[in-house]
């Protein structure tokens, strides 16, 4: 079961990770994104290609 992790170092808050896929990831008032599912599989979503599309490499899935 593949979890996503978001790098609160790296995240620059552009939203592509919650356009794509809104019940795993949410901006919240910081400004970052964050993770509000427990796995991809709970998200029913591709989170691989959330991976794959945030534009500083911020999201891994471990």
């Amino acid at each position: 079961m593949a979890v996503p992790v978001v790098d609160h170092e790296k995240c620059v808050g552009c939203g592509t990770c919650e356009s794509l896929c809104p019940d795993c990831f949410k901006i919240k008032e910081d400004g970052k994104s964050w993770v509000v599912c427990d796995s991809c599989e709970a998200g029913n979503c591709n989170c691989q290609e959330v991976v794959d599309a945030c534009p500083v490499g911020a999201i891994s899935l471990q």
